[in-house]
């Protein structure tokens, strides 16, 4: 298993050794310095926490700040842990780049999904709408609850709400390019998230299914 943080900083396209168009995110992979290892002799797992973004020492607080000096490192913006890298392998405060991963690499990315704020059924759940024509008097609603009988409306009932701002995980995506002058990891196709947006790489966990 490897792993890196990064920046999504947009898409493009690239062109194949055939003439055909490959939509690419963009992706700005590390430099991570290496926070903390946990082993499962003393955690009960075994990980890496990376940490990307340098943050201004007086924005950081105490216990960001001795964490990270534990390390030998400035206080980082984005901290996260991944599970399954090999403890072994990795030094407190080792810088870790896009040349981690290589091209035509399965991937997994994980990111907070754009927020779309306060949606209908319609377009959180995909519902169908109802009758469009005159007298209807109900064109996008949540149509029924419930049955008659519970008099309740179950847990888990789709209904209007807040949509978006979710932690999503997209699998198997390819690497396309990898460069490692600039740390830019191209992958095929979009991923969750804004522009500037903090993403998670990871080794696909389905990628020999």
């Amino acid at each position: 298993m490897k792993g890196i943080l990064g920046k999504k900083l947009g898409m493009t396209q690239v062109f194949a050794e055939d003439g055909t168009s490959i939509p690419v995110t963009v992706i700005e992979a590390g430099p991570c310095s290496v926070l903390q290892k946990k082993e499962a002799d003393t955690d009960g797992y075994e990980s890496v926490q990376l940490g990307y973004g340098d943050k201004k020492e007086h924005r950081a607080n105490r216990p960001e700040a001795g964490h990270a000096k534990k390390a030998g490192v400035s206080p980082k913006k984005f901290v996260r842990e991944v599970r399954g890298m090999n403890p072994d392998e990795y030094e407190l405060g080792q810088v870790v780049k896009a040349d981690l991963f290589n091209q035509g690499e399965k991937v997994d990315v994980t990111a907070t999904s754009k927020g779309k704020g306060f949606a209908g059924a319609i377009k959180r759940h995909n519902q169908a709408r109802g009758p469009v024509s005159h007298g209807s008097h109900y064109h996008r609603g949540p149509g029924a609850l419930s049955s008659i009988d519970p008099m309740r409306v179950f847990k888990g009932q789709t209904l209007p709400g807040r949509m978006g701002g979710d932690k999503v995980t997209v699998q198997n995506l390819e690497i396309v390019k990898v460069d490692s002058e600039k740390n830019l990891i191209l992958i095929r196709g979009s991923i969750p998230g804004p522009k500037n947006g903090y993403v998670v790489i990871k080794s696909a966990v389905k990628a020999a299914q």
